[in-house]
């Protein structure tokens, strides 16, 4: 296939994910809070390395570039996984990094708006990305633009009604340059979505509401790539939904809601590191 990954570009993406892994740790031990939300964070790694890394478009010298496309981060309480991509890119330096959740700091527990470092809107209620996004589309559409903006959700955030009614306006509108993730951890905030509100499938609820949608796993970065370059010539927006574990790549946090909030001790913050290599 002609979209597929090279072997370099698997290998350089693996890197790229464990650089990220590594990052969102360093913040969270620096930070030594519970609001650092560890468990989100690992789990969207992999579709963010894909994203910063094989498909978006934007200038690692000028965050503010005007082609740029646009990440809105649905979800802000990830927003290590964020912070982490825009530290990869340059956006953000290596002290700047450690500020997380410090006093003066512009890296706070959920994203603040602050282009200059390449974070487009302020997140942190949920059901509010998408909204913000279709805004954004609209916008490019009305001025001739061809970025295409990416919103990263999570399946719990998807119990919001506005949520379902951005995606019935996104399909009226056919935001073609809209792409939304759907990070399908199968957990929230005080339990798993299947006891606190059941999604069903949620593959079909996106098609019904007139998006294109596919389900990939959100861990295998070729896989990840491949269902993005399909969808690219869609003429309608677009849902990814991405199977996911809360807490990816970290043995004692993989599939535990306790790292929504878990603080990471010097001694969970070593184990992890070695389990990274």
């Amino acid at each position: 296939m002609m979209n597929d990954m090279s072997r370099d570009d698997c290998y350089s993406a693996e890197q790229h994910a464990r650089r990220l892994r590594r990052s969102i740790l360093e913040m969270a031990l620096e930070a030594g809070s519970s609001s650092a939300h560890i468990g989100g964070a690992l789990s969207i790694v992999d579709i963010t390395t894909v994203l910063f890394g094989q498909v978006m478009r934007y200038s690692k010298t000028d965050p503010e570039w005007a082609e740029r496309d646009r990440y809105i981060l649905s979800k802000g309480h990830a927003c290590l996984a964020y912070y982490a991509a825009l530290h990869d890119i340059g956006y953000i330096g290596d002290a700047e990094k450690l500020s997380f959740e410090k006093t003066g700091s512009r890296l706070l527990g959920h994203p603040v708006m602050d282009r200059s470092i390449g974070i487009e809107f302020s997140n942190g209620s949920l059901g509010m990305g998408l909204g913000l996004g279709i805004g954004v589309a609209l916008a490019g559409k009305k001025r001739g633009k061809d970025y295409k903006v990416f919103v990263v959700m999570g399946d719990g955030e998807c119990d919001e009604g506005s949520v379902w009614e951005a995606a019935m306006a996104a399909s009226h509108f056919r935001l073609d340059n809209l792409v939304v993730i759907v990070d399908r951890n199968r957990y929230q905030q005080t339990g798993t979505n299947d006891f606190i509100m059941e999604l069903g499938e949620l593959e079909k609820k996106w098609t019904n509401f007139g998006w294109d949608c596919e389900e990939v796993d959100g861990h295998d970065l070729p896989k990840i790539y491949d269902a993005f370059m399909r969808q690219r010539v869609s003429k309608r927006p677009v849902a990814i939904i991405a199977n996911t574990v809360k807490g990816k790549g970290v043995s004692f946090a993989e599939d535990d809601n306790a790292w929504h909030h878990s603080v990471l001790t010097k001694k969970m913050y070593d184990l992890a590191i070695s389990e990274l290599g």
